[in-house]
This record gives C-alpha cells, sequence and structure tokens, in this order.
C-alpha cells in the first residue's frame, strides 16, 4: 500500500460514537491512511476504540496505523503501526515486526541520521515535524521545510509530514516532496470533515 496523500491521526476522544462518526466523514472525504491515536484512553478503551474503528476502515479499504501500541496493532490485526524513537529501544521490536507483514513508520523528529536508520532497519515511512505550531503536540521540535528536500536526497521512502498542517499551509509541505501530510486539530475540527478531507487531497492531484 503506497504511503501518498491525506493521513489523518484520530483526536483525544473518550466517546467512541463521536469518534467514529467524525472518521466515517474523513474516510467518505478520501483520507488515505489513518492512524489511531488517543493519548487519554486506558487500556479498554484503547482496544474498543482500535477495534471499533479498524472495521470502518475495512469498509472503506483504507490502512489503519496504531501509534505506539505494537502489542494492540499485533492482536487485532491492525495494518501497522507508528513508533517514536523511545520505543525502538525495546529489544523486541524489530524481533516482533519481522514476524508480521506491518506497515513500520518511524518518527524522526528534525533528524537526518534518525531518518536513515529508520530505512535501515526497515520503516515503511518516516515522519518528519512538527513544521508549524501544533495544537496536539504543543512542545514538539520543529523541523525545518529544508529538511524534506535534503532527506529526499538519503532516502528512498516515503516521508511524513506531521505538526500544525492545515490547509492552507500544506501545500508547501507537499511541494517540498512529502509523500503524505498528517493532520489531526485541521481534519476533526473542521466545520465539514469531509470537505476539508476532500480540499486536503486534491492539494495531491495538483503536486508537481
Amino acid at each position: 500500500m503506497p504511503i501518498k496523500g491525506l493521513y489523518a491521526i484520530t483526536p483525544d476522544l473518550s466517546q467512541t460514537d463521536e469518534l467514529l462518526d467524525k472518521v466515517k466523514k474523513a474516510l467518505q472525504g478520501g483520507v488515505t491512511l489513518l492512524q489511531y491515536r488517543n493519548k487519554l484512553a486506558n487500556n479498554k478503551l484503547l482496544r474498543e476504540q482500535a477495534q471499533a474503528l479498524l472495521a470502518l476502515c475495512r469498509q472503506y479499504h483504507v490502512p489503519m496505523i496504531i501509534n505506539d501500541h505494537l502489542d494492540l496493532a499485533i492482536e487485532i490485526d491492525a495494518d501497522g503501526v507508528h513508533l517514536g524513537q523511545d520505543d525502538l529501544t525495546h529489544d523486541d521490536v524489530n524481533e516482533e515486526l519481522a514476524r508480521y507483514d506491518k506497515i513500520l513508520g518511524i518518527s524522526c523528529y528534525n533528524s537526518v541520521e534518525l531518518a536513515l536508520h529508520a530505512q535501515k532497519i526497515g520503516a515503511d515511512y518516516l515522519a518528519f515535524g512538527a513544521f508549524f505550531p501544533s495544537v496536539t503536540k504543543p512542545n514538539a521540535v520543529t523541523a525545518s521545510i529544508n529538511l524534506v528536500k535534503q532527506t529526499k536526497k538519503h532516502v528512498t521512502i516515503p516521508i511524513v509530514g506531521i505538526g500544525g498542517i492545515r490547509l492552507s499551509n500544506a501545500a508547501e509541505i507537499i511541494q517540498a516532496g512529502c509523500a503524505a501530510v498528517a493532520v489531526s486539530d485541521d481534519l476533526f475540527n473542521a466545520p465539514d470533515i469531509q470537505d476539508r478531507a476532500r480540499q486536503f487531497q486534491q492539494l495531491f492531484g495538483n503536486a508537481a
């Protein structure tokens, strides 16, 4: 499955029905990849929401990635997992991933060195950011747009841009060479989620 287009990251919602309603609208608008991320949920709610979202994503033939929770991704047979650098320090991560045909995404923040390492250990994509001030992660490290152009000279896997990305600034990231943009706030808090997703996807159609 190519990593390209609008990569939606779910908001922290405790109400599963509300979450499913928002995600359904985003999928109808053309989201190409969904990451389930809920930093406020306990393990029971994580499993409940992940299973419900996976069933919904299957209806729309959109891959679902789980943030951080490798065991949960394997347990429910999600399509992949997204890990931060801290998650890669565990000795069993690479061994576990080698046993399953899953998408692996790795956060590389603003480091070319980390990007090269991600490619070396078999990541399917790497994520850079935050490129702009982020509502979801206000204290995130910052990355420059030039970093994308620089890194593309050294890696062959897709680059996902993340952090404060909105409809008003996404084109700049895409033109710099990001295959996908990860969006949460500007998508799921839009007045019309389906239309906002469609507008993001149109940016990729117009990209060079």
